[in-house]
């Protein structure tokens, strides 16, 4: 019999016969449920001809199985007044559902049968087809995505990241219904999947449940990885992209550890400092960056119009972006002079103590306000386990405490460096972007 053990205050876990990882958190606050489901599958696992696989597989597990034809299943979480979405990333998929507690087994039962079952009818594969075609064609119209496609693949030569998440063209329109369907069925297995519950219920009980819904899964192989270490780069990489409208745009991008390696927190709190507190939840809101050193340096000066900053929780090594919109009194050259100074002062001289204070607690305070519902307290029971485990989660404000002015000095001099950067210009041919 599967049992439960405390893995932290008021957080359970167990592993079913079938190798499902079942985290469970109870909160009483409200009579709603959070159920989530992860997929160690994203991105980073597809190969040269299948880029985009993950998510057209999330799309599809949308169209329905044998017992949940596709337009029963939104119907069926309406009517409970619930909502549910998907997504896809670099390192996982995950699909969830947040709904009043007395109905979760719709949501147990809803996945469970997802998991196996899915139809991915060849009409239903075709029809995606042109909606995936349709939403690539729709960020290439996007300055940013451009610069930014462009900037990733440069960072990484052998990587599975690569690739940007919805995947290259000439994969999109060759895909076939058979290699979706292979790439569902070596990925979505019991053993290859992390089920995450919080909200008001027994731990017993819903152990229970899961155990009805999901034991007689049968598990599969241990799935593929594509174990392609990127080599260290040796020099600064600089990539220029042509478009239509009128705007300059300069993308840098660091590289910088994966999320579980212990100078994270200290770029957390460097990436705070520089160019504004990062929010690493799905649903969490933002908090101003103006007092971020490069918004003061650049939008101040009125060398930028914006700029912004991006550092992902992720399981391999990745970046640390920093994203500026040029002002048209100025020019990516002159804004690149100022990065590079303020980064040379910071590696310098560190932050000032009030300043390193101001950093940590706006860090601080984006996490609460993303880790308060009971649907954020679901996704990060599954979401820290995609990168490293639930202690990452719990020691995450103490760990932020613990940095220091000096921790925030010796990663800046470690990972801001020229030829740890890539570095991207847009450069608007003008016309309607």
């Amino acid at each position: 019999m599967t049992s439960l053990h405390m893995l932290a205050p008021n957080v359970y876990h167990t592993t079913l016969a079938n190798g499902l990882t079942v985290l469970l958190k109870p909160l009483p606050t409200a009579p709603v449920v959070s159920h989530w489901i992860w997929y160690k599958v994203g991105s980073r696992d597809e190969p040269t001809g299948r880029t985009g696989a993950s998510h057209w597989v999330e799309h599809m597990l949308f169209k329905g199985t044998p017992k949940f034809p596709a337009g029963v299943l939104d119907k069926a979480i309406s009517r409970t007044g619930g909502y549910w979405n998907a997504f896809t990333y670099m390192d996982w998929t995950t699909y969830f559902e947040t709904l009043p507690a007395e109905h979760v087994r719709l949501a147990l039962e809803l996945e469970a049968d997802r998991m196996v079952n899915a139809l991915f009818e060849p009409k239903e594969v075709e029809s995606e087809r042109t909606v995936i075609l349709s939403e690539r064609q729709g960020h290439e119209n996007e300055p940013l995505f451009l610069l930014g496609e462009e900037v990733q693949a440069a960072a990484f030569r052998v990587h599975p990241y690569h690739h940007e998440i919805i995947g290259d063209t000439a994969d999109l329109e060759r895909m076939t219904r058979d290699d979706l369907y292979a790439h569902y069925r070596t990925y979505y297995r019991p053993n290859n999947a992390v089920l995450a519950l919080a909200g008001a219920f027994d731990p017993k009980s819903m152990l229970t449940e899961i155990r009805r819904y999901f034991e007689d899964l049968e598990p599969g192989p241990e799935p593929p990885r594509l174990e392609r270490p990127e080599p260290p780069q040796r020099g600064e990489r600089r990539v220029e992209v042509r478009g239509p409208g009128e705007t300059f745009f300069v993308q840098v991008a660091y590289k910088v550890p994966r999320a579980a390696n212990a100078d994270f927190f200290s770029l957390l709190v460097l990436a705070s400092l520089f160019t504004g507190p990062v929010n690493l939840n799905l649903f969490g809101s933002g908090i101003t960056n103006h007092t971020s050193r490069l918004y003061q340096a650049l939008v101040e000066t009125r060398q930028a119009v914006g700029v912004g900053g991006s550092l992902s929780a992720t399981l391999d090594p990745y970046l640390y972006w920093m994203i500026i919109t040029v002002h048209p009194d100025s020019d990516p050259d002159t804004v690149l002079r100022t990065l590079a100074d303020e980064v040379a002062r910071l590696q310098e001289q560190g932050p000032r103590p009030e300043e390193l204070e101001r950093a940590r607690r706006q860090a601080q305070a984006l996490f609460a306000y993303g880790s308060e519902s009971i649907t954020n307290q679901a996704f990060w029971l599954g979401y820290s386990a995609m990168f490293a485990d639930y202690a990452w989660f719990a020691e995450f404000l103490p760990r932020l405490n613990a940095v220091t002015a000096d921790d925030v000095r010796r990663v800046a001099q470690t990972y801001l460096q020229p030829h740890r950067r890539v570095v991207g210009v847009y450069l608007p041919t003008g016309g309607q972007a």
